[in-house]
């Protein structure tokens, strides 16, 4: 359903009770009794899989598509893990750090961008555009990488860092054919309908300041750039523990709204971000959402609402994405928490 996505920040931003935005989608398996090999290989349960997600959150802000950090890197030659319940993963890199830095750099400029469909891309896009049929009471949401997340993980994300000093060049060409692919990407899901994308750009922070704005922030702002517009919205995700020191290089990309992890405390980001700038997080995905306990979650969702809500540019989330295993007891504590602060600020208000 095609939505003013500037028109549904402005509103975000002034609402003064938030809908919850938590990185949702792969415990719909539990939801349908499948498997992550099943979810990834189908477009059809992932656009069902979106959908009971909708249907058991009803005051969600929004839905969201896989956060596979895989799929882009597997595009490219890259291989990976898959397991019947775990996040698919990059097993290896595509550039040999045994070879010479002529012969490493030669590998870089021959390597190829791949044509947006395939891998598993077709099958992604598609489920986004047959849950855009599904989902029509809120923004649905693609998933993609960031620019230097996707570089990483085709360099090797240890290697990747020392490259940045040493082989900067051979980087920067890495770096431009990640953000190729990313942008063509990105369009292929507006093409069908997605209202906008969630951008994750994990491998950022651990970058230093200077770094993270050569090899994260200024590709990041040229992705923006070419897909933003005023019905399709960008979420930056950046779950790294410096995000709180290299804001200037998050912020400089120009997204709708920025997705924060639980390794930073999310009060200090709401004290450097802009008040006109949306920021979404942090509640634990894996020690709250996957092992904790409905009366704990609710406790640490309670707590971050009580230190960032204040904000009026604040909107609760997970941390980051929530693990497929995680307890749905656990989730609906969550939006349950949410429901409970905001009821008693009407109470206090009132």
């Amino acid at each position: 359903m095609k939505m003013n996505m500037d028109q549904w920040t402005k509103e975000l931003l002034e609402a003064p009770m938030k809908k919850a935005f938590p990185v949702l989608s792969f415990p719909s398996i539990q939801l349908m009794g499948i498997t992550v090999k099943e979810l990834i290989s189908s477009s059809d349960l992932q656009a069902q899989g979106m959908k009971a997600v909708a249907d058991r959150t009803p005051h969600a802000g929004g839905a969201v598509s896989l956060m596979d950090l895989s799929v882009e890197a597997e595009c490219f030659g890259a291989p990976i893990r898959v397991e019947d319940h775990e996040v698919p993963t990059v097993t290896g890199a595509i550039l040999d750090a045994d070879a010479e830095e002529e012969e490493r750099m030669e590998a870089a400029e021959a390597m190829e961008v791949p044509k947006v469909g395939v891998g598993r891309t077709q099958i992604y896009i598609d489920a986004i555009a047959k849950a855009t049929e599904l989902i029509t009471d809120r923004p649905v949401f693609a998933g993609v990488i960031g620019p230097f997340s996707l570089a990483g993980r085709l360099l090797g994300v240890t290697d990747a860092m020392i490259y940045c000093f040493d082989e900067p060049d051979m980087v920067h060409v890495v770096m431009e054919k990640a953000t190729e692919f990313i942008i063509k990407y990105i369009l292929a899901y507006k093409e069908v309908g997605a209202n906008g994308v969630v951008i994750a750009e994990p491998l950022a922070g651990l970058l230093s300041p200077s770094l993270a704005q050569e090899f994260s922030g200024d590709y990041s702002k040229k992705i923006v750039d070419a897909v933003r517009d005023e019905n399709f919205a960008v979420i930056y995700h950046n779950c790294g523990n410096s995000a709180n020191q290299t804001m200037d290089s998050i912020l400089c990309c120009g997204a709708n709204a920025y997705h924060f992890g639980n390794a930073v405390d999310m009060k200090e980001i709401m004290e450097k971000a802009p008040a006109d700038v949306i920021c979404m997080g942090n509640v634990d995905p894996a020690a709250q959402f996957r092992n904790g306990t409905p009366e704990s979650i609710r406790k640490e969702t309670l707590e971050v609402m009580e230190k960032c809500c204040s904000y009026p540019n604040f909107v609760i989330s997970s941390g980051c994405d929530i693990p497929p295993l995680s307890s749905w007891d656990n989730i609906d504590a969550f939006f349950a928490a949410v429901d409970e602060f905001y009821q008693k600020q009407m109470v206090f208000m009132e």
